[in-house]
């Protein structure tokens, strides 16, 4: 039994505490060490097969026109706001000079030369959009070969010539460019720090014992060095995207304590009906360790389902977080319990004896407010089941009331648009803001996210000049830049800036009419092909696919979740109820996300400063990650209810006391993962923002309207029928380490249960 194993496993953990610390001390530095010596750096590779925008990236790459590479771009104005580079020699010589100094930059293939331009005319600079119009603003485009072959060395180099340049030259100067995207540091570091803080704060309040709160924030901290290190290995193996080390470290964070404290509050139980500390971190792991195993499992094999969308940045990076969430399981059941067994009996006695603790206590008679209190516990344990009975008196109210409540908050989805944010959603204290509005201002928006043609005439002649007017006379294009023809294959490379911005809609539009109309009627029907790629219509492309793979991404999670939610608690309706439930809390935080972020509901108080689309692919990966996670409070919820239910065969009782029992710690818990998943809601990429905000609101959602008012109302309705499970059925389902039975809790010493009798 999977119950006996885990008692072993926590049992020996706690007898010999300091191996088992040494033991992870050991993975640590071996996990670091390793990734020092052989990880990699996060890349992103916005491209899947089969998509229009891959088969142009692998033209322009069989060209080697070097258009395949990373590019950033230096926005230039003269200081002197009535000066222009049209009729300003001064400042027309400094761009001269800083053109020069950005070629002589190591690994830089080409830049453009705005000045050059203008010496040869002034139409010319113009219509190549490296200067605007009015001659303010002018634009150094600098090339640089693949992510492979550069670093953050590269980047850290072109700032600190801007930062000189700013000082020398009478110019203003603003950079950006995808080579910021992929080197930039990633948020994350002061988000951790802020969320282990407010989780150790949230612990001490649940304990009243910075012992206690100190031994989940230990192991969250093991587990997440071990993972992300791990994480840093696998970079050198294959392209890990830039988000997976911000989502692992969230995830990991929030898992991490959750599932510690899930453990750590059984502990305590043990120790409070007088085991020793040892036995009582064997059965600890043995009981709370079983929900953990499955709720992790049901994270890590959520996260993997990401593989059906075909999209092989998403499924490395869902391979990416599910070893960090892989490493806190494993802590939570041999770290966690070693760390208890090193505590001993000072986990008993630190509510009683801590100094903190006795200032906590109020002088009102009846009321205990010191929070390591054993009576004070009871005391939550009685308020929360006067509530949980309130709500079984009423459940058809409460039902329909939390219901219609969570539908509501669901409807902003029908307006859900996918989009790629672009750095005009960035603060103003970023140069890549401030470049981006200057080359907005300049060009109009469209700069900013130039789509790349690729074309291939297979000895057409006549097929270029036919598509450069017809994609010049779309009405979604703004300017075309001259050609660019690969000698050796004749593959041409055609660069077109579209009249709107790289999250605007309508660039979507403009992508798939080229596509559909433009190109086929300029090509016509003869051998030649020519496809849309570039950053913006990758985005795009990749959003597409998600879309279309996402039902079957959500029936294949369903499907899975229900069928070992049945495993577990072999039943039929409690994990029909479980899925369902789930789908509407993830709805509800999806419909935040959609008013926040596109409509600008409360949006400053995240720091966000303008609207944005939803990152395509963040639907989907949140889809995986809150299903997990929101599986991790009903398998612990349920299975205090379950146990319930084995012992007195009561319905009702089973779940006034099992709702009860755990309502304090999922409030704990929750309030957890909503501090460390806000406090990265608060960075400044707008891809953490919104996967700190949507895990944030899904799990106070899920931990409050879902758990503490639907599970008790529905399960109230469905009375015995929760535990219907047909005899076939139940002859059918494996028990042991997959399933439980009866004797699972007699292995861990629990009292003995009754067996179901609504089979």
């Amino acid at each position: 039994m999977l119950s006996k194993a885990l008692l072993r496993l926590g049992a020996s953990a706690a007898r010999h505490p300091w191996r088992v610390i040494a033991a992870w001390l050991v993975v640590a530095t071996l996990a670091v060490l390793a990734a020092v010596a052989f990880g990699g750096r996060t890349a992103d590779s916005m491209t899947a097969p089969g998509l229009d925008s891959q088969r142009a990236a692998e033209l322009i790459e069989r060209a080697g026109t070097g258009q395949e590479g990373m590019t950033a771009q230096v926005v230039v104005t003269p200081l002197d706001d009535g000066a222009t580079f049209f009729d300003d020699d001064g400042a027309r010589a400094a761009l001269t000079r800083l053109r020069a100094e950005v070629q002589r930059l190591p690994h830089v293939l080409g830049t453009s030369d705005p000045a050059g331009a203008l010496d040869a005319g002034g139409d010319t600079a113009v219509r190549g959009g490296l200067v605007s119009a009015d001659g303010r603003i002018a634009v150094v485009r600098v090339q640089y070969p693949d992510q492979s072959r550069l670093s953050a060395e590269d980047l850290d180099a072109l700032v600190a010539l801007g930062d000189r340049l700013r000082a020398e030259l009478p110019l203003r100067v603003e950079m950006g460019g995808n080579l910021f995207y992929a080197f930039s540091d990633p948020d994350g570091g002061v988000s951790e720090l802020i969320g282990l803080l407010a989780a150790a704060a949230i612990l001490f309040l649940a304990f009243g014992s910075l012992v206690a709160a100190a031994l989940p924030i230990g192991m969250a901290v093991f587990g997440l060095t071990v993972g992300v290190a791990t994480m840093t290995v696998l970079a050198g193996v294959t392209d890990v995207p830039a988000f997976a080390p911000v989502l692992g470290s969230m995830v990991g964070l929030g898992v991490g304590i959750d599932y510690a404290l899930f453990v750590l509050a059984r502990h305590r139980e043990y120790l409070a009906c007088g085991l020793d500390p040892q036995a009582a971190a064997g059965r600890a792991v043995a009981t709370a360790g079983r929900p953990v195993v499955f709720a992790g499992g049901i994270v890590v094999v959520s996260i993997l389902g990401l593989a059906v969308a075909n999209v092989p940045f998403m499924t490395v990076g869902g391979v990416a977080v599910s070893i960090v969430v892989l490493t806190m399981v494993l802590a939570s059941v041999t770290l966690l319990p070693a760390f208890l067994g090193a505590a001993g009996p000072r986990l008993a006695r630190a509510g009683r004896i801590s100094r903190i603790g006795r200032a906590l206590r109020t002088r009102k008679p009846g009321r205990l407010a010191r929070r390591g209190d054993p009576a004070a516990g009871a005391a939550h344990a009685a308020g929360w089941r006067r509530w949980i009975g309130h709500v079984g008196r009423h459940p058809v109210p409460y039902a329909v009331g939390a219901a219609g409540l969570l539908l509501t908050a669901t409807l902003p989805v029908l307006g859900l648009r996918v989009g790629l944010p672009d750095d005009g959603s960035l603060p103003h204290s970023r140069t890549e803001r401030r470049a981006y509005d200057l080359v907005a201002e300049g060009f109009g928006p469209g700069i900013n996210g130039p789509l790349v043609i690729a074309a291939d005439p297979a000895g057409d002649p006549g097929v270029l000049d036919r598509l450069v007017g017809a994609v010049a006379a779309d009405p979604g294009i703004a300017s075309v830049a001259p050609t660019h023809i690969d000698r050796a294959t004749g593959i041409a490379t055609l660069v077109v800036f579209p009249t709107t911005s790289p999250q605007d809609e309508a660039t979507a539009d403009t992508i798939a009419r080229l596509r559909t109309d433009v190109l086929p009627t300029a090509i016509g029907h003869g051998p030649a092909r020519a496809h849309v790629g570039g950053a913006a219509a990758s985005l795009s492309d990749v959003g597409r696919r998600t879309s279309q793979r996402l039902p079957v991404f959500v029936a294949a999670v369903l499907a899975m979740s229900f069928l070992l939610l049945m495993l577990v608690f072999r039943s039929v309706l409690v994990p029909l109820k479980a899925v369902l439930l789930n789908l509407l809390s993830i709805g509800a935080s999806y419909g935040i996300m959609v008013a926040v972020f596109q409509w600008g509901w409360g949006g400053a108080l995240i720091g966000l400063e303008a609207t944005v689309p939803i990152v395509s692919f963040i639907p989907m990966f949140l889809f995986a990650i809150l299903f997990g996670l929101s599986m991790d409070y009903e398998v612990f919820l349920l299975s205090h209810v379950r146990e319930e239910y084995l012992r007195t065969g009561d319905n009702g009782t089973a779940i006034v006391e099992g709702v009860s029992r755990t309502a304090r710690i999922i409030t704990s818990a929750a309030l957890i993962m909503v501090a460390v998943f806000l406090s990265f809601a608060v960075a400044e990429d707008p891809s953490t923002k919104m996967f700190g905000l949507g895990l944030a609101t899904a799990i106070f959602i899920d931990a409050t309207v879902v758990r503490m008012v639907l599970v008790p109302a529905t399960m109230t309705l469905l009375g015995r029928t929760n535990w219907w499970l047909p005899k076939w059925l139940d002859r059918m389902l494996p028990r042991g380490p997959v399933g439980t039975d009866d004797t699972d809790a007699e292995s861990t010493g629990e009292a003995p249960r009754a067996r179901l009798v609504d089979r």
